[in-house]
């Protein structure tokens, strides 16, 4: 019950706060004060309106706002999101332009489940829609998810790849952003062994820990100054009695959020309080930049216990996938096995989380590829953040990646002709 009254504290105080701003704006908001003017109200109402959106997204899924789409005839086309394949801890989802033509590239966005909705890709799907299909894997909320579903693990994380991965097909290119990427390529080199035919075209790893000690940061570093048991002591709750996953145990977005403003607390009560002067002063509006960042970056979710925990003890602790010891239901996946999947990683010079070394450590575990379909870049000046949106993004690292679709979408398979020789030489 201990974990249980702790989460259920942690959402107490977050609708104490959401009801207080909510009051202060109601009362400060009241036509009668108007009759005796006071800048203190205008204050406390500006307080209240910043205090209760702040609080009350928290626990909101963001939109993912894209519903139309101007194509190359000039017209606004609706943007369908459909649901392709349906599962307990995640979906994948296709955004659908009505009435264009179906684009040559079927893209594969592994959206992060590291805190944060997939909404958090947003703008690098918009990016992408212009000449790409697009898909994504939208992870659902573990607080959502009754216990009956049973456990989901990095293990578990990777057989939902490899499923998403099939059922689009093996025309499809593949990006996987930040935290998927160690498990995105486990996930190819699960496939090349055991349905080589459904092998996407190409990989692209954006900024991930494929081997966290090639330059450790204080985030990669993060599961080398604990210990499991101290993990799972701190960070590890049970879902209260308010959601459907009541009883599950979890990593709560809410004390995954306190330890993201921790690292730039001064940074944040900057912004907020910069906002509130906004809104006291009639500046701000509902969309403005302010708004358009913390409805995304305060919209937290919460992760199973057992992928935290495992991904910590077996992605960063034991750096399986960088050893290349990485097992899945027992099987031993070796990512030398990849033969047919160019593969590509990009990495930001400035990236603090994911530092350059990190990602392209792939390349060395890929024994199998020959280096022409292999391929690295590093941007310069880039962050974490940039690397998959922003002016680096869009500027420099999407039309290589494009580039690099296109040069391998129409290869022929190296399975293709290992087969024939095998055949002929039996012949």
């Amino acid at each position: 019950m201990r974990y249980m009254a702790t989460y259920d504290l942690m959402e107490t105080m977050r609708n104490t706060n959401q009801w207080l701003g909510a009051s202060a704006l109601a009362m400060a908001s009241y036509p009668v004060f108007s009759m005796v003017p006071n800048p203190a109200l205008k204050w406390m109402a500006a307080w209240g309106e910043v205090t209760e959106r702040t609080f009350q997204r928290m626990v909101a899924k963001p939109d993912w706002g894209i519903r139309t789409f101007t194509c190359e005839d000039g017209k606004d086309h609706l943007v369908k999101i459909e649901t392709v394949v349906e599962r307990a801890f995640g979906d994948l989802i296709h955004f659908n332009v009505s009435g264009r033509e179906p684009q040559k590239r079927k893209v594969l966005l592994v959206a992060p489940m590291s805190g944060h909705y997939a909404t958090l890709l947003r703008s690098t799907v918009k990016s992408l829609l212009v000449n790409n299909e697009v898909y994504i894997t939208d992870w659902h909320n573990a607080r959502d998810i009754p216990v009956s579903e049973g456990k989901f693990d990095v293990e578990d994380y990777t057989l939902y790849l490899v499923d998403f991965m099939k059922e689009l097909g093996p025309d499809t290119h593949v990006i996987a952003v930040c935290q998927p990427a160690p498990l995105t390529l486990a996930a190819t080199a699960y496939l090349a062994e055991q349905e080589p035919q459904a092998q996407p075209r190409t990989l692209t790893l954006i900024g991930g820990p494929i081997d966290p000690d090639a330059t450790p940061t204080d985030v990669t570093d993060f599961g080398n100054r604990v210990t499991m048991g101290q993990l799972e002591e701190m960070m590890i709750q049970r879902v209260g009695f308010k959601y459907p996953g009541v009883g599950r145990m979890v990593y709560p977005g809410l004390l995954q959020l306190a330890s993201f403003m921790s690292m730039n607390a001064d940074r944040h009560s900057k912004a907020f309080n910069n906002q509130i002067a906004s809104v006291a002063r009639g500046n701000a509006s509902d969309h403005d930049t302010h708004n358009r960042f913390y409805d995304e970056y305060l919209a937290v979710m919460d992760m199973t216990a057992e992928f935290y925990l495992s991904t910590v003890e077996r992605i960063f602790k034991n750096r399986e996938i960088a050893r290349n010891v990485f097992t899945v239901k027992g099987h031993q996946v070796d990512i030398g096995k990849i033969t047919d999947v160019a593969v590509h990683t990009v990495e930001g010079a400035n990236d603090d989380i994911s530092a350059p070394g990190q990602c392209v450590a792939a390349l060395g575990l890929l024994t199998g590829l020959p280096d022409t379909m292999k391929a690295n870049h590093v941007e310069p000046g880039a962050g974490h953040y940039g690397i998959f949106a922003g002016k680096s993004w869009r500027n420099n690292i999407r039309p290589l990646i494009l580039e690099f679709m296109d040069a391998n979408a129409d290869r022929p398979r190296r399975g293709a002709k290992l087969k024939v020789a095998k055949s002929n030489a039996a012949k």
